[in-house]
């Protein structure tokens, strides 16, 4: 499946251009809702958790906005990125039906179409870490690392969710409700090391594959550490990567038969 990145990598831009676009066509301020709605969502986060309950950051004298705002900006794109390839098959149904389609690149294309709201929201963070005289430095090129890293889990649980949407329907409510859980289950807006929860319920919390990325994020933004300093999470992340991307492909190509019956 990854080879079509390479060789249709074209079609792909251009389908994913094109996708964002068609979100917001008809409205008068057209993709600037594409980032209303994360920036809308970080500033009631921060109101609730800082001027409300008080939540300090888990890194010191770095502002909790900053601290928040480094682990949010992964869980948008995950979060973006799965809903739109869970459904991905089910939008682009009078493309399966089509002979000469080559469809397993859909998922793809729903996951390249959020990298551009994900790529804003980096840029605005590492705008706003210089605003307030927290240089991130050379660690930020990280990013790129833990993007892809996310890219490629997002996408096999897309070519997984995506297959099983298209002949249970339901699939994409369900997702939606562990997207909503997993937000709460993944240390985003309280931290984990600061709480004192029993060492198994925290290694359960951190075998969430989100907090590698999250963590992950910060520790670019904020932490100044590689991720090579993480041997056994990253080991763990890319075994458990590699195992949702091969049940992804395979539920996909095995159901694959069924698309054109039931879209």
């Amino acid at each position: 499946m990854l080879k079509y990145l390479v060789t249709e990598r074209q079609l792909i831009w251009t389908l994913a251009k094109n996708d964002f676009r068609k979100k917001f066509a008809g409205s008068y301020l057209g993709i600037i809702w594409a980032l209303v709605q994360p920036v809308v969502t970080v500033l009631v986060y921060w109101f609730v958790f800082q001027v409300g309950l008080r939540q300090t950051s888990g890194a010191g004298d770095v502002p909790f906005i900053l601290w928040m705002l480094a682990g949010l900006v992964p869980w948008f794109y995950f979060n973006d990125a799965l809903q739109g390839g869970t459904k991905s098959l089910v939008e682009y149904s009078y493309l399966v039906k089509k002979v000469v389609f080559r469809i397993e690149i859909l998922p793809i294309v729903k996951c390249v179409s959020a990298l551009y709201v994900h790529a804003f929201f980096v840029l605005l963070t590492y705008i706003l870490y210089c605003v307030y005289g927290k240089f991130p430095g050379w660690y930020t090129l990280q990013i790129f690392y833990y993007s892809f890293a996310m890219f490629i889990m997002v996408l096999g649980l897309s070519y997984a969710t995506s297959a099983i949407t298209a002949l249970v329907r339901d699939m994409e409510q369900l997702v939606a409700i562990l997207l909503q859980i997993g937000v709460w289950a993944t240390p985003i807006m309280w931290d984990l090391e600061a709480i004192g929860l029993p060492k198994w319920l925290e290694f359960l919390f951190k075998m969430n594959p989100m907090y590698y990325i999250v963590y992950g994020y910060r520790d670019s933004f904020i932490f100044h550490k590689g991720f090579w300093e993480h041997p056994m999470l990253t080991l763990y992340y890319w075994l458990f990567t590699a195992a949702v991307y091969i049940w992804g492909v395979r539920t996909f190509r095995r159901s694959r038969g069924h698309f054109a019956d039931v879209l």
